[in-house]
């Protein structure tokens, strides 16, 4: 699905403030795979997804992608220096904070009809009775009754409805890969609960390559067939779901100890 060789990002390169965000990165990302990544702050987990997404250009290095076309995989490319605009296509992205990933001054149905109309490669749609009819469809799997609210203002629905929206939006604009970004750090136990079980059902029934940060160890370890663990803008530790299964969040501390020589210092992903 995504191959990475090679990859370096600096921010202000040979001044006094160059800071080395990516460095040497190489990872291949199967079709299906479902990765959780920790690591502490500036580690350089937002960094890989910015440059993945095309919101940041590498300063070496290569990012490559196998995007499927009419159900079957395509040739790989080289998306190193495509522009954001096009891997929207093909890579969906979802941030921490629940009022991202929609318009809130804009209704509900508004709100799908652009995400909808992102993974449509057919003729021109319009926001009819039948697309408002499949909407209601879509909503109804979330199980809060926003099928019935499609002509209210998102601004009105609580931060787990719209991140619950944004999560249901994303996949139908047909992804083959979604990068989560902290995606339930925001929001309480239960929110965070139900957003989990979205995305699960959602990877599954949509066959979506997901790649999920989180600070959260017990959920890196809980969730997904593969964990990595990034530190100083490099991957040290890629753990297949076999071994994974065998883990406890104090066998993670004890590699990095042994890996880097020093402790873990991140209190959140300790507790969590």
């Amino acid at each position: 699905m995504i191959r990475i060789a090679g990859l370096d990002v600096v921010f202000a390169p040979g001044t006094p403030d160059e800071n080395v965000a990516l460095r040497n990165v190489n990872l291949t990302v199967k079709r299906g795979d479902f990765l959780t990544i920790i690591g502490s702050n500036g580690a350089g987990k937002s960094t890989l997804y910015n440059a993945i997404a095309g919101t940041v250009q590498p300063s070496a290095g290569h990012i490559f992608i196998r995007a499927e076309q009419d159900g079957r995989p395509g040739e790989e490319r080289d998306i190193t220096r495509e522009p954001e605009y096009r891997r929207a296509r093909y890579i969906g992205r979802i941030f921490q904070n629940p009022l991202l990933g929609t318009a809130g001054r804009m209704t509900l149905a508004d709100n799908m009809m652009i995400c909808y109309k992102k993974g449509y490669r057919g003729l021109r749609i319009s926001l009819n009775r039948t697309m408002k009819d499949y909407f209601r469809e879509r909503l109804r799997t979330l199980g809060m009754g926003l099928e019935n609210r499609l002509n209210d203002n998102v601004e009105l629905f609580s931060g787990g409805q719209r991140q619950a929206l944004t999560l249901l939006m994303t996949v139908m604009s047909k992804p083959g890969l979604l990068l989560l970004d902290e995606h339930t750090a925001a929001l309480d136990p239960r929110n965070a609960e139900m957003i989990m079980e979205l995305t699960l059902r959602f990877a599954a029934e949509y066959r979506l390559t997901v790649m999920m940060i989180t600070h959260n160890m017990a959920q890196a370890l809980e969730f997904g067939n593969r964990l990595l663990m990034m530190d100083g803008g490099g991957i040290i530790m890629d753990i297949d779901a076999e071994e994974k299964a065998k883990l406890s969040a104090p066998d993670i501390v004890r590699r990095f100890r042994d890996i880097k020589k020093r402790e873990l210092d991140d209190d959140e992903m300790l507790l969590g």
